[in-house]
């Protein structure tokens, strides 16, 4: 099969103006012979049939669009165009038709405008030069222009030339004129004329165009002639909206002219963009790709005269933050500051730092701390807004005056707390604003996008004034609807439970789940801050406790919670969820899910898989010492089984390894005997003898210190019995005539120091077992009752 590349639809332009679908091919560019040259062949996918053959003619203008599209003209009436299913293939038959006409394939065109070539195709164009000869501005010819404008439309060498025409002899304002007599003589059938013809004025996308038509004394008869779409019934009432309806407020008395004059613009058309024009299809957005230019270009020249007016923004931000100023006027600075934020968007980022420098400077944080907590819905949504933009331009700003701030005996002043609490407030029942809050606090405490400085690391600075002064308030909510469960251990078995958690109030739940994804967040990406803070607050119990939850999705949050922390594999959390019996909770909610095949049953299988797979030995025995009777009937996975085995596996490899320590120590008493039966046969006394022995004590000697260095390392001490400790009993040979053996003999007996009862202990014996046994079943009657569940 041919590569995608090369995939194609094939689209001809109808009589009405629309692009029909001919097929789906493959496209290849051979040289025909029938056609005399190199020619672009579409075949079906189907059946392999021919969809397109068109020769590449070194005079057609091509175009390409959009990166996916190329069209053309074959004939006055006949437009195609190729929509190719990836780039790379676009980019290859482009390049193949650029050869062929020996054109550059950086450009979208492969001809030029006023090439003389092309004018002879325009035969129902009359011209007596370059440019289009256009029918005189009258209402008895409105059809035939906009019959000439919308013919244009799809071939750029026309839409060049109409629009050099166009600007060549004032023909709009000449047009706009004719609007206005045809409205006052309702003339209906000229009306839907002239909307054709200002629609495909606008799609020829020319900058030159456009100042003309949105000029402060033609841009209203514009909006008017887009009001009467033939498809209607009754015309649009768009004019009378921007005139009466939309209002212009100037929070402060904006005093340059060209500026007010810009801004008026700018708004018209962009309203003319998104509410009167229609969506542009496939193949027309290209068209007004110079209008939203156009847009672009005057947002930057509004924001960078606002920007040079110090006086005017100095002033914004002085009411802003003004306690005399009323909530009313607030509002509209909040509002104005959001789209003043909203159009830097548009800057250059260069420019763009520039803006939010200015911005800082001005004192925009701490307005943002005054406004943010305020009671006035509307302007602590615009607020957010704005630190979102701030947040998102550079956090590390952000944390720069968050850490400046003076620390205040009340912690409730700080931004981070402010936005924390407008977080846990918020009052929409779908927490739209809780969760764009908890986006922003995510980049902030982000360790990825913090800098190190020369002497210290933003990352350490931050994050010990955050865990310091903000953690408290973001699990405060945690913390109070979990606060109840201790009590809960106190209850008699067979009692109702009690569940702390609001499962009835989803707000709530929500909330909470919010605040849980913050904090696994921190769990992953703040390794010891965090540690420390689950540690003294005890807070993984306390989150286990949601897992009681009737609202699944915040048992699942919980659930992720704990599933981090094991997934670090860090023994500190591991002794302490030993420690805590935090299993508990979590093979509760899977006991109490029963046979049920959901998320949640799925999700807590895969936290014990991942325990297993990773053969994390100490929460493996916890599990399986703790909870294997109530697990070991789950045989729909073998996640439980597989759990025991290594378990198993575990004791074995221990009661190996201690029965090789005792068959050691056992060789080595052997050993000992031997030698010492040895030197009791010596007692002659004779010379030769004597030398003998010697030799064999060297040997026996030698054999000796090497078991014991071998017991040594293994860390083995001797039996209890303590054989190696004594010293044996003087045999005959030891005597102070046999000088020479006695003074061999004393140097080998020095072995009561040799046993170290550090080492005494790591071997198992019988009278060890007994105490063990007794220690356990003491702190089996001091450790917490078991829930019922799990015992039965």
């Amino acid at each position: 099969m041919s590569d995608t590349r090369r995939r194609v639809k094939v689209y001809t332009l109808n009589e009405d103006r629309q692009w029909d679908d001919r097929g789906t091919g493959h496209v290849s560019s051979t040289f025909v012979e029938r056609l005399k040259g190199i020619s672009l062949l579409v075949r079906a996918e189907s059946d392999g049939s021919l969809l397109l053959e068109s020769k590449i003619s070194p005079n057609t203008a091509y175009q390409k669009q959009q990166d996916t599209l190329i069209v053309w003209s074959e004939a006055d009436n006949y437009d195609l165009a190729l929509s190719f299913q990836e780039k790379a293939g676009c980019d290859e038959i482009w390049e193949k038709i650029c050869q062929v006409q020996g054109k550059d394939p950086a450009l979208d065109i492969t001809q030029d405008p006023i090439d003389e070539s092309e004018e002879e195709r325009f035969e129902e164009i009359p011209e007596t030069s370059h440019l289009v000869e256009l029918p005189p501005c009258e209402l008895s010819r409105l059809e035939e222009i906009a019959d000439l404008v919308t013919s244009v439309l799809s071939s750029p060498i026309r839409r060049e030339k109409l629009a050099l025409a166009l600007m060549s002899e004032g023909y709009i304002k000449k047009l706009l004129g004719l609007f206005r007599v045809c409205e006052d003589l309702d003339n209906r059938e000229g009306l839907h004329h002239l909307y054709e013809i200002v629609r495909g004025v606008l799609f020829l996308n020319k900058a030159a165009l456009f100042e003309v038509m949105f000029s402060d004394d033609c841009i209203m008869d514009v909006v008017g002639c887009l009001e009467y779409d033939p498809a209607l019934v009754q015309p649009k009432r768009h004019r009378e909206f921007l005139t009466k309806t939309a209002k212009f407020k100037e929070v402060i008395p904006i005093t340059d002219s060209e500026l007010r004059q810009k801004i008026h613009q700018t708004y018209r058309v962009q309203y003319i963009q998104d509410i009167i024009l229609p969506t542009p299809s496939v193949f027309e957005e290209n068209f007004l790709s110079t209008l939203t230019s156009f847009i672009f270009f005057n947002k930057v020249e509004i924001v960078s005269m606002l920007q040079e007016d110090e006086k005017f923004l100095t002033e914004v931000f002085a009411q802003l933050t003004d306690e005399a100023t009323e909530d009313s006027k607030r509002r509209e600075l909040v509002n104005f500051v959001k789209e003043f934020c909203a159009f830097s968007q548009t800057l250059q980022p260069q420019n763009r730092d520039a803006f939010f420098k200015t911005l800082a400077n001005l004192g925009i944080l701490p307005a943002l701390e005054i406004v943010m907590g305020m009671d006035d819905l509307q302007v602590r949504a615009a607020a957010t807004d704005i630190f979102s933009y701030l947040v998102e331009f550079s956090p590390s700003m952000v944390r720069e005056f968050v850490m400046q701030e003076p620390q205040q005996t009340d912690d409730d002043v700080l931004l981070i707390n402010v936005v924390i609490k407008q977080m846990i407030c918020d009052s929409d029942p779908e927490l739209g604003g809780a969760v764009q809050l908890m986006g922003l606090l995510r980049t902030l405490i982000d360790p990825e996008n913090m800098l190190a400085s020369t002497n210290k690391t933003e990352k350490t600075e931050f994050l010990s004034f955050f865990y310091k002064y903000c953690m408290h308030v973001l699990t405060a909510p945690l913390l109070a609807n979990t606060a109840h469960e201790k009590n809960s251990k106190d209850l008699q078995e067979g009692s109702a439970k009690i569940n702390p958690v609001c499962p009835d109030n989803f707000q709530t739940a929500q909330l909470l789940a919010l605040i849980l994804e913050l904090l696994t967040f921190c769990v992953e990406h703040h390794t010891y801050h965090i540690k420390t803070y689950i540690m003294n607050k005890d807070l993984l119990r306390r989150v286990l406790v949601l897992m009681n939850s009737k609202h699944t999705f915040l048992a699942l949050c919980a659930l992720r919670f704990m599933r981090r922390i094991i997934g670090l594999k860090d023994e500190y959390y591991n002794r302490y969820i030993i420690k805590g019996n935090l299993f508990e909770p979590v093979i509760n909610a899977l006991l109490d899910n029963g046979t049920r095949y959901n998320l949640l049953n799925s999700a807590i299988i895969e936290l014990f898989e991942f325990i297993k797979v990773e053969d994390i030995k100490s929460l493996i025995a916890h599990i399986v010492d703790n909870f294997y009777k109530a697990l070991e009937s789950i045989e729909y996975v073998q996640t439980f089984k597989g759990l025991k085995g290594r378990y198993e596996q575990e004791k074995d490899r221990q009661s190996q390894r201690l029965n090789r320590y005792r068959r050691d120590a056992r060789s080595l008493d052997e050993d000992e005997e031997l030698w010492f039966n040895d030197d009791d046969d010596d007692d002659d006394g004779e010379a030769v003898e004597k030398s003998r022995m010697e030799d064999d004590f060297s040997d026996s000697y030698g054999k000796y210190m090497e078991a014991k260095k071998g017991a040594a390392n293994g860390a083995n001490g001797a039996n209890n019995n303590g054989k190696a400790a004594v010293i044996p009993p003087a045999s005959p040979a030891l005597t102070p005539n046999n000088s020479s053996a006695s003074s061999v003999k004393t140097v080998a007996l020095p072995a009561t120091p040799v046993v170290k009862t550090a080492m005494v202990g790591l071997v198992d014996y019988p009278d060890d077992e007994d105490e063990e046994e007794e220690e356990e079943e003491e702190e089996e009657e001091q450790s917490p009752r078991k829930r019922p569940r799990l015992s039965s």
